[in-house]
């Protein structure tokens, strides 16, 4: 039996939804919007978000409210073939990633609801229990970048594991003051980013300086490039990837068979690409790691929850949402124990 068949035919009583919006400072300087789903039916209610990045496009859904035409008696699969048929945009999103953010954000509503009128929890019903939950902070080093912020949080958590983007500015000081710290798991180049605020250009010596300087960290998301391939290729077996990722397809058409690979779920956009590429790691015995979005709301727990269940002791970028801003103490520290709810695809 696939993941997905231990799902797919749950029935699922659809009778209304709303949309709520949520909104934050961050602290790499922009305000963050999201939208919660609330998907109701059979007395119980479902939670989902869509945690597209252009605030605009939260405003707009959010103002034309409930349009879709979502009521009804159906599957869990039946739903997701429905949703399939629905423009989920008025027009055309600017970056196509975004169709699935936005789908996901249905899709995890439907999959806590159809459980919740089960009266059965996401880890029943595939089989599994969560476990603590390892996870590393995402995050820049500033302009200019220093070590200041990544030690702020390690006086706070001495075991503490990250996952940064690199900038062009990384020295070999800084690098190897990096590499002291024993703290980094794996350096972010943002090189498949394309026509976004995290774009990179790629920069053959500055992959050198990190291949060289931090050679136990993984390399996830380099851009691929004559130069950078010249770099890359005797250490393919630490590049990993994120950004291209949304299917199993995508996974077999990378340049080289991943040792892992961040599966994070609203690039998969429905609960069925999800849970086949789980399979699909499975069998091939390719590691996978999971990745958030700045959620706001109920969508990092539910990243949190799949992780504890399916990638529980890997590098999982799905750390509670105060690790997004300035370091403090009274966190919760990795690794994470995650509680489930009694019922549907939550925690407690």
């Amino acid at each position: 039996m696939s993941l997905y068949d231990t799902v797919r035919t749950l029935p699922l009583t659809v009778e209304e939804y709303d949309l709520e919006g949520l909104e934050q400072n961050v602290s790499s300087g922009f305000l963050r919007k999201t939208t919660v789903i609330r998907l109701r039916g059979a007395g119980e209610e479902g939670l989902g978000e869509d945690v597209t990045y252009e605030a605009t496009e939260h405003d707009r859904s959010q103002s034309q409210g409930p349009i879709h035409d979502l009521a009804g008696q159906w599957t869990l699969d039946t739903f997701s073939q429905h949703l399939e048929t629905l423009e989920l945009f008025d027009h055309e999103p600017d970056q196509q990633a975004y169709l699935d953010y936005r789908r996901w954000g249905y899709e995890s509503a439907a999959l806590d609801l159809a459980l919740r009128q089960a009266n059965v929890s996401l880890g029943a019903a595939v089989g599994r229990q969560p476990e603590p939950l390892t996870f590393v902070v995402s995050m820049r080093l500033g302009e200019p970048a220093t070590t200041e912020r990544l030690n702020a949080w390690l006086a706070h958590y001495p075991g503490l594991r990250f996952k940064l983007d690199a900038t062009p500015d990384w020295s070999e000081e800084l690098i190897a003051e990096l590499a002291a710290t024993g703290a980094v798991d794996s350096v972010d180049f943002k090189g498949q980013y394309h026509g976004t605020s995290v774009d990179t250009v790629p920069d053959a010596a500055l992959y050198e300086r990190i291949v060289t300087g931090l050679p136990h960290a993984w390399l996830e998301d380099p851009a691929l490039t004559p130069e950078t391939l010249a770099v890359l290729e005797p250490e393919n077996a630490r590049v990993t990837w994120d950004a291209v990722i949304h299917s199993v397809a995508d996974i077999e058409g990378l340049r080289w068979p991943p040792r892992t690979v961040n599966i994070k779920p609203s690039r998969f956009g429905s609960v069925a690409k999800l849970f086949r590429g789980y399979d699909y790691c499975a069998e091939q015995g390719i590691g996978a790691y999971g990745g958030g979005q700045f959620e706001l709301g109920v969508g990092r727990d539910q990243i949190q929850l799949l992780a504890s269940l399916f990638h529980a002791g890997t590098p999982n970028d799905v750390a509670p949402g105060g690790f997004n801003m300035d370091p403090s103490a009274g966190l919760p520290a990795s690794p994470l124990a995650i509680v489930a709810r009694a019922t549907g695809f939550a925690v407690a």
